[in-house]
């Protein structure tokens, strides 16, 4: 299992040189996957995520460069929002099971195509896009049948910095990793290029 996993990592640098737009699934990926619940000011229970800071600087290079990113997720979540709106993502799909449509919807509002799309997941719901994604990539903890489907299988678990290995991949495959050392060694992080992001809430009836 080791031996398929390294070789498709090998062959996904090819493909990383070709992105334009990196998409993700959220819970798994971004987040470890647990789900914690708090109560609110009102008493009701609030849902509650953890993201970590090694994905937010990979995210930010991502922006600085110009390559669009967005989640599309199964659950609606206002600390996916926020985190998404944060980071300088411009669209953020909430609620959607099936992934495939804001897939297609994100292509036609960019004008790329597949072969263009970075995407990561780690469950069944994620393997229609992983299929068509021109890099599909998956955490460590991704279920088996995911890593099956993906080109580039992370070091790390989603929540631990799994996103970040996707952003270093697609930027040393883009010739910019000295760029981006040259920003490190000068303390030089311009700020964020925000856009207005694309919100869809599934239960607001987006389709």
């Amino acid at each position: 299992m080791e031996d398929k996993i390294m070789t498709k990592n090998e062959n996904a640098a090819a493909r990383a040189a070709g992105i334009k737009i990196f998409l993700m699934d959220v819970d798994g990926v971004l987040t470890d996957g647990k789900l914690y619940y708090i109560p609110g000011h009102d008493g009701r229970m609030v849902e509650f995520k953890g993201f970590h800071a090694l994905d937010g600087i990979g995210l930010r290079l991502m922006n600085q460069f110009g390559i669009i990113t967005g989640v599309i997720t199964g659950r609606e979540s206002p600390g996916t929002e926020e985190r998404a709106g944060g980071l300088g993502m411009r669209y953020a799909y909430q609620g959607f099971v099936s992934k495939l449509d804001p897939l297609e919807k994100i292509l036609a509002d960019t004008g790329l195509k597949p072969e263009n799309v970075a995407y990561m997941g780690d469950d069944w719901t994620d393997i229609p896009v992983l299929k068509k994604a021109g890099l599909a990539c998956a955490p460590a903890n991704a279920l088996p049948e995911v890593k099956a489907a993906a080109h580039f299988v992370t070091s790390k678990e989603g929540g631990a910095g799994a996103v970040r290995e996707v952003c270093d991949l697609i930027l040393k495959s883009q010739g910019l990793w000295d760029t981006v050392m040259g920003l490190v060694e000068k303390a030089d992080w311009p700020p964020l290029k925000k856009e207005p992001m694309k919100i869809v809430r599934h239960s607001k009836g987006g389709k």
